[in-house]
């Protein structure tokens, strides 16, 4: 299983939101690319970024921020944030993206993301986030009647071959992941899961491995690793343990 550090860029920064609320944000970097450093400096094998100003615009506003990190560390980058268009794809895939984040793109138009992974393959990644079981869009300011599971089921019928789950209830808050959900949406697919939310110790990292969901890849950790909690390379170590 592969740790993700995140880089959550808005207005040019790396910072942080609790429970998906832009109006409680930390702001831990002046430039995203410091975060990068560290990260990959600490063992990072994959980073996680999101354009958070992007996924409100619903259109990429922090590409150059991209490329910057791109062409400072040596580690692939998995990117979000207003991808909602094959043409907005290609300027990620540009920008050095190794992987493309759809979020609002897949809920809405699924069959505009199927075809998104068809050309793409396994560098798209669709990106559900929960509130309450239901899914959340609009860089999580608008919330649905959907099912998380049912929408899972239905984009992976449709082709997509890896998600980001989050539950936003728990993200930012270091209080423990949502195994239970986390158990529920893994049954609904059979594709690779990649699990953001709630993690605050090495010992939460543990409790997702030892779930014993076989499609669950990787973990998202943002908060802890800024805050200090844990290395990359412990909690690297930690997944490699289950």
């Amino acid at each position: 299983m592969i740790l993700y550090p995140a880089i959550d860029i808005r207005d040019g920064k790396a910072v942080r939101l609790i429970q998906g609320d832009y109006d409680r944000e930390t702001a831990y970097d002046d430039d995203p690319v410091v975060a990068a450093h560290r990260w990959a400096d600490g063992g990072a094998r994959w980073l996680h970024v999101v354009d958070l100003d992007g996924a409100r615009a619903g259109e990429p506003l922090n590409l150059e921020h991209v490329r910057r990190i791109v062409a400072a560390v040596n580690v692939p980058v998995q990117l979000g944030g207003g991808l909602r268009d094959s043409k907005k794809i290609e300027d990620a895939i540009s920008s050095g993206a190794e992987r493309v984040v759809l979020g609002t793109a897949a809920l809405r138009d699924p069959e505009m993301a199927a075809a998104i992974a068809g050309a793409h393959g396994d560098r798209v990644v669709a990106s559900v986030d929960a509130r309450s079981g239901k899914v959340a869009a609009e860089g999580w300011t608008e919330s649905s009647d959907l099912g998380t599971a049912e929408v899972v089921a239905a984009l992976s019928e449709r082709g997509i071959r890896r998600f980001v789950y989050t539950p936003v209830d728990v993200d930012g808050l270091m209080e423990g992941p949502d195994l239970d959900s986390l158990r529920e949406v893994a049954k609904a697919t059979d594709s690779e899961l990649i699990y953001s939310g709630g993690v605050g110790s090495l010992e939460d990292l543990r409790s997702l491995t030892d779930l014993g969901v076989d499609n669950l890849g990787g973990v998202i950790v943002g908060m802890a690793l800024y805050e200090g909690r844990f290395s990359v390379a412990e909690a690297q170590a930690a997944l490699e343990e289950g």
